[in-house]
């Protein structure tokens, strides 16, 4: 069972709620005040408070429905100064301080497959958008669960968040995906906010990408900590492969990476070796 989490605080998340939900969805009891529905292997539930905010919401589900989900969904707005339109997809938790929720330092479980999938479905449901970036955001922001948990955005402004064509391409891409749980995981080290190198890597290569670390999150002067931090992403995304975009570094960064894969027990795939999407 997959977990779609309306946030009532932000408008993008209730613009999707009501382009996903139709009659034919069931009714499945009461979640914090407010009606839980599920449709196949999808349950949509409705919380008051911020999304980012909600560490343990996974706990709580188990508690008030007796669900144990696969996967948490959080429907979102995202915000960018460049107020560019954009549907994005990303894992969550924190490289540093936890200035927006969760904990410092601490990653929730990726769910690579499903994330990446949704990526790949999203460039075809959303294929009318052509305004649209659709593109991959490296790990950021709470909350802190346990359960493998990935947002799910609308951008960059309040005219993107209430578009209702762009909530519906959002809906028809989550009844339509598909995972493929045979596709090797990576974690992403490198690059800027929205993961340029590894969207593009996903939307043309057999490679699902968990948690992704941005040149801004690391200190190449210090290898140890960032080994602690590709050693804590990998765990977290259940795999020991590391994706790195060298190109987005110097060579001397690029060395202090490899350095820290090492020391963390990863190994590096290169682009070349990866089987073209069919």
């Amino acid at each position: 069972m997959n977990v779609l989490v309306c946030s009532t605080p932000d408008v993008a998340s209730v613009n999707l709620k009501n382009a996903i939900l139709s009659p034919d969805w069931l009714d499945y009891g009461d979640f914090q005040g407010n009606p839980a529905f599920v449709k196949k292997n999808l349950m949509l539930i409705t919380i008051e408070r911020h999304h980012i905010y909600a560490d343990d919401l996974d706990l709580e589900i188990v508690d008030q429905l007796g669900v144990v989900a696969d996967n948490i969904i959080f429907l979102s707005k995202h915000k960018s100064a460049s107020e560019k339109k954009a549907l994005t997809v990303h894992p969550i938790g924190n490289w540093g301080k936890a200035d927006l929720g969760g904990k410092d330092g601490e990653l929730t479980p990726a769910a690579p497959h499903l994330m990446s999938a949704l990526l790949r479905t999203m460039k075809k449901t959303a294929a009318h958008l052509t305004d649209y970036d659709i593109v991959f955001e490296v790990t950021h922001h709470g909350p802190l669960l346990a359960t493998p948990t990935l947002f799910l955005e609308i951008g960059s402004t309040e005219a993107e968040w209430t578009n209702p064509a762009a909530a519906s391409a959002w809906a028809e891409a989550l009844f339509s995906v598909v995972e493929e749980r045979n596709h090797p995981i990576a974690v992403g080290v490198g690059g800027g906010h929205y993961a340029p190198r590894f969207s593009e890597t996903a939307l043309s290569k057999k490679l699902d990408f968990g948690h992704m670390i941005p040149n801004y999150a690391i200190n190449f002067d210090d290898v140890a900590a960032l080994a602690a931090s590709i050693s804590k992403a990998m765990e977290a995304s259940n795999t020991d492969q590391v994706f790195v975009h060298r190109k987005s570094m110097k060579k001397e960064q690029a060395a202090v990476v490899m350095e820290a894969i090492a020391l963390a027990g990863g190994t590096t795939l290169d682009s070349s070796s990866l089987e073209l999407l069919d």
